[in-house]
């Protein structure tokens, strides 16, 4: 009787050991994924002020040129 409650009791620390890692992995990709996020946000903003200024600078040398 005691060597199956030790074989059970040792899968469940097993699950354990590994719970423990990737409750972390888990916890880390959300930060990942948040950082993405936030730089995906600042290199569209980012596209949009380029995109401005270039229409700018064109229209300065359309009125430059005539």
């Amino acid at each position: 009787m005691m060597w199956p409650m030790l074989a059970i009791a040792l899968g469940f620390l097993g699950l354990v050991v590994l719970a423990v890692p990737a409750v972390r992995v888990f916890l880390e990709v959300r930060r990942l994924s948040a950082q993405v996020a936030e730089a995906n946000r600042r290199v569209t903003e980012a596209a949009g002020d380029l995109e401005r200024a270039a229409s700018d600078l064109a229209r300065a040398g359309r009125a430059a040129s005539r």
